[in-house]
């Protein structure tokens, strides 16, 4: 066992052991364990479904009294507040099946990342996806900071701050700043989510998750990868 795996599983052990986190259930989905190209997989045939207007999933009061022992989400998906973002459906899955963090702007705070962390390390899912949307409020008034200095009430000023770096890194590249911004923001939180330390990153290099990035259009519902 490599130091650095011997890191991340006792670091784990011990805050479990130490009552500050519970052990997680069996699957309720009954697809645990899974690997993360077969959960990246499973995210996108539910979109291909949900877009062509095909549904399998029917959630229900059942499927919610099944998880209550406990949870075993096959995916992780940081998403945007958007009310228009509905991730279980855009997904075609039902309750169980996907650890939901949503935020405005799907940017990684503090509170965002514990999550997170919490999803890898305690419930074992393989996969991480931050998932931004077309036309985001968030990431347009990020834009309207850097373009020119527009501040915000009160704690909606933070997320524009947070949002800022990747309207600065999009504003000069070519076609619509709006749609390169949300892109340059799925990446740097992606690539925030996999340098940190310890739980991510390690994670990561021990190969118990995957973080990959996409974006959902409002206007045709799918999900592509960036």
């Amino acid at each position: 066992m490599t130091p650095n795996r011997r890191t991340f599983l006792f670091s784990t052990a011990g805050a479990l052991s130490a009552g500050l986190l519970p052990l997680a259930a069996p699957a309720a989905n009954e697809k645990a364990p899974m690997l993360a190209n077969a959960a990246l997989k499973n995210l996108l045939d539910g979109n291909v479904r949900f877009v062509v207007g095909s549904p399998q999933s029917r959630p229900s009061v059942n499927r919610v009294i099944q998880l209550a022992s406990g949870q075993a989400p096959f995916a992780t998906v940081l998403a945007c507040a958007d009310s228009r973002v509905p991730v279980e459906t855009l997904f075609d899955h039902e309750p169980g099946d996907i650890f939901v963090v949503r935020i405005a702007g799907n940017f990684v705070s503090d509170a965002a990342l514990g999550s997170i962390e919490y999803a890898t390390a305690v419930l074992k899912s393989p996969l991480v996806m931050v998932l931004g949307h077309t036309s985001c409020g968030a990431v347009n008034a990020a834009i309207e900071l850097v373009r020119s200095g527009t501040t915000f009430p009160g704690h909606i000023q933070g997320i524009a701050d947070a949002i800022a770096p990747a309207a600065r890194e999009s504003r000069h590249e070519p076609g619509d700043w709006s749609h390169n911004a949300v892109t340059a923001n799925v990446r740097l939180a992606a690539g925030k989510l996999k340098t940190s330390h310890p739980i991510m990153a390690e994670a990561i290099q021990n190969h118990a998750v995957e973080v990959v990035g996409g974006i959902f259009d409002l206007k045709t519902g799918k999900v592509t990868l960036v």
